[in-house]
């Protein structure tokens, strides 16, 4: 490498010029040699650390990921991407206990982001702590109401808990923020029926069928709509005699 300090900034500088748009098209194995070759020269600069872990988890190397952020968070302890993308990462890598600890700093940077609290809350679910994950779901649909995943989260772990009429008013606001929102509606279907409300359940799994008829729960609708028909006949049936 050149010895000249202004040709070496140049040289640093062309090689993370170079990466960077090898990047932004997408060619993240390739744009990696050059990050590496401008750390050579910089050892110091955080943004190039970062971008070293994003190419890596885009290729899935998800630890070689993390050791690059890890580096960048080092040289830059403000800035929300590399903490918010470093939790990403350790969910990935299933590692929930360390992701909650990088979201809580993400949110300490930017405490109304909805994307770090809500991924807070999935690395709870992860970690079992439930009743951690569904109190930071309330906080989100409190905090940011239109946060359409927030409801989907908490509703689908009441529906894990059995605690099927909270769930059930939870999907119908959902369905207030998306009205074409297929799951609701098979997830509203579910819930009635489990409350026993057989004629109200077939009516949302219908409008499930109609948004999706192709998707893979939709064998799964099919054929419970079927067994409501035959339970149906039964009970006419039985009535009758």
């Amino acid at each position: 490498y050149m010895s000249n300090p202004a040709n070496r900034e140049k040289q640093q500088k062309e090689f993370q010029k170079k990466a960077d748009l090898l990047r932004t098209k997408n060619f993240y194995k390739e744009a990696i040699p050059n990050y590496l070759n401008s750390i050579l020269i910089d050892r110091n600069n955080s943004e190039t650390y970062f971008w070293v872990g994003i190419c890596y988890k885009n290729i899935g190397k998800t630890k070689k990921a993390i050791e690059y952020l890890e580096k960048s968070a080092l040289l830059d302890m403000n800035k929300f991407e590399t903490f918010f993308e470093l939790g990403l990462c350790h969910l990935k890598d299933e590692m929930p206990c360390r992701a909650i600890k990088c979201f809580i700093q993400a949110i300490q940077l930017e405490p109304d982001n909805p994307e770090a609290i809500y991924h807070l809350g999935l690395a709870h679910e992860q970690c079992d702590e439930q009743d951690m994950a569904l109190m930071i779901y309330q906080k989100l649909i409190e905090n940011t109401p239109t946060y359409l995943n927030a409801y989907l989260r908490k509703a689908q772990l009441l529906i894990k808990m059995e605690l099927y009429r909270p769930a059930l008013s939870l999907y119908k606001k959902a369905l207030k923020i998306n009205p074409n929102h297929p799951e609701s509606f098979s997830n509203i279907g579910l819930c009635l029926d489990k409350l026993g409300k057989p004629t109200e359940a077939k009516r949302y799994y219908r409008k499930f069928l109609t948004l999706q008829p192709d998707s893979n729960n939709a064998t799964t609708v099919i054929r419970r709509m079927e067994k409501l028909r035959q339970i149906n006949i039964k009970n006419k049936t039985l009535s009758l005699v």
